[in-house]
């Protein structure tokens, strides 16, 4: 072909972050022979990583001695033979010259606030007689000012390649091309150029072909794929779709290797771990950050979609590609305090409750597995029915008690049904769908900032009680919380990610929580609870 193309195939370093780099000793031979039979013309072989023992079922490797003894003796074709260091990961004393090496050249991905560094340690890679790959990760981080210093840190390294690296999915064509026209105006023509895309927006195997169809005539185009896309957040490009497109463009990669690489090795770690496009890495790429800030919001299960695009929507910009867990948790309380006026609510709640016998019920099973020890309970009192965050079903409820955004929007229909049996007291981060709450209480002014869990709607709705004067309390369906593989809930869907160790955590801070709400009687586990053991 007239340009200088060349597939490059990093499934056995980026499909690594889906399994710990755990592809098996069977597997990791598989694919690379498939790959070197099907033509492709690098082939990333695995991270090196001087943190990790070598297993010769991973492809994370402490040094290159290590990928000698997985690789060495395999036949390479005419396959380039690379592997790759996320700068500070690994010393150069870890490297051995590259005529002792089975490897031909080495990827070296670094952030930005590093780039001086990282160059000067390519430097040494480079004098070690290795291709040098410089990869610019988060290249969306990036202004014109700051693309054009690490240029001239590049052109004054002069490695064998730079690549644009759009670690979260970010680039629409436009950007692309401003990157990547930018680039190739400012790099020597020496220097190759490369491109790695992640599929957050859907947009890998086309943002790489608009390159592949343009590709610059001056200079050698490397253009990243993994088998079946495997790979980390939404995924990579699918080599065997650039494969594909190459060939039909005259290329002669032989594709049917490549998907009888997927056949063998990709459908069963595909079946096991997953990856490709997801609501979750949209969210990030629509926001243009970290993966990690979605995660966190969405694993609180309190916080509707529209919630957590405003809570993202006030990231900080020098912040949205560094993932800072202490500023996500700062704009989550924020946002969750949102307050109201809720002086009239809070006189006229605590006036209805004031003296009252109060049954609370929870979402745990035993609300219906042990019906009849409720059904005791109950008999001879006037109780009055509160329910937390659901509607059980069989039960008379006076109040519901909504703490929980996401909950409250899934639960919206049946709340309006139930509003002419009961009345609905909601805390002020529920955003309303329609019409009024019956009440509305500050949602800052109920948190214990001092627990694991600040937001524990069991132990808001109890300073309720305490502060109204609620004569007695009893606790129907608190079955405590258990490790996600056991199922506690009413409704599956209610279910949180826990380990045994988290969950024994929050069962005792809950129970700390309890104690601490300072209530003239302490309440009456009506059915069963993980916390009357503690």
């Amino acid at each position: 072909m007239a340009n200088d193309i060349k597939l490059l195939d990093c499934t056995l370093r980026d499909g690594g972050y889906l399994n710990d780099w755990q592809f098996g000793r069977s597997n990791i031979i598989n694919i690379f022979e498939r790959l070197v039979s099907a033509g492709i013309d690098i082939i990333e072989t695995g991270f090196i990583d001087e943190r990790r023992e070598y297993d010769r079922d991973r492809t994370i490797f402490p040094d290159t001695a290590a990928v000698n003894r997985t690789y060495m003796g395999l036949e390479r074709g005419r396959s380039m033979i690379v592997g790759m260091i996320d700068y500070g990961t690994c010393c150069a004393d870890r490297i051995d010259p590259a005529k002792d090496c089975f490897l031909d050249g080495i990827r070296i991905i670094f952030k930005k606030q590093k780039m001086h560094e990282a160059i000067d340690f390519c430097r040494l890679i480079k004098e070690k007689g290795y291709k040098v790959f410089a990869q610019a990760v988060s290249i969306t981080s990036y202004n014109d000012e700051e693309l054009s210093e690490l240029i001239g840190l590049v052109n004054d390294l002069e490695p064998y390649a730079f690549s644009l690296v759009d670690t979260y999915g970010l680039l629409h064509k436009g950007t692309l091309r401003h990157y990547f026209d930018f680039a190739c105006c400012h790099l020597k023509k020496s220097i190759g150029i490369g491109y790695h895309a992640h599929n957050n927006f859907q947009l890998a195997y086309a943002n790489s072909i608009e390159l592949l169809d343009d590709p610059p005539g001056d200079r050698m185009l490397i253009v990243d794929g993994t088998l079946y896309g495997m790979g980390k957040s939404a995924g990579n490009t699918p080599i065997e779709l650039l494969v594909m497109h190459m060939n039909s463009k005259g290329a002669a990669y032989h594709n049917s290797q490549i998907l009888e690489a997927i056949e063998v090795t990709m459908l069963e770690m595909y079946r096991k771990v997953g990856w490709g496009y997801s609501f979750k890495f949209f969210l990030a790429a629509s926001h243009d950050c970290h993966p990690n800030y979605v995660t966190y919001l969405m694993d609180t299960g309190k916080l509707s979609v529209r919630s957590i695009n405003e809570i993202l929507s006030s990231l900080e910009d020098e912040k949205k590609l560094l993932y800072d867990a202490d500023h996500i948790r700062d704009l989550y309380f924020d946002y969750q305090k949102r307050s109201c006026a809720d002086s009239e609510s809070v006189s006229e709640l605590y006036k209805d409750l004031a003296g009252a016998d109060i049954l609370i019920l929870g979402p745990g099973k035993n609300i219906y597995a042990q019906r009849d020890r409720v059904e005791r309970y109950l008999e001879g009192k006037n109780c009055t029915l509160i329910s937390i965050n659901f509607i059980p079903e069989g039960y008379d409820i006076d109040y519901v008690f909504m703490s929980n955004a996401k909950r409250y929007v899934g639960l919206s229909s049946a709340l309006c049904e139930q509003k002419k049996r009961s009345k609905l007291i909601a805390t002020s981060n529920i955003t309303r769908t329609s019409g009024e709450f019956d009440y509305t209480l500050n949602y800052g002014d109920l948190l214990d900032e001092e627990a694991l869990m600040p937001d524990n709607p069991l132990i808001m709705l109890l300073k309720i009680l305490k502060r109204s004067g609620a004569s007695s309390i009893g606790l129907a369906g608190f079955d405590g919380y258990r490790q996600t593989s056991v199922s506690n809930y009413v409704n599956p869907n209610m279910e949180y990610s826990y380990s045994s160790k988290e969950a024994d955590n929050i069962n005792r801070d809950t129970v700390r929580g309890i104690r601490k709400a300072g209530l003239a009687k302490p309440p009456v586990f009506v059915t069963e609870s993980i916390y009357e053991t503690l």
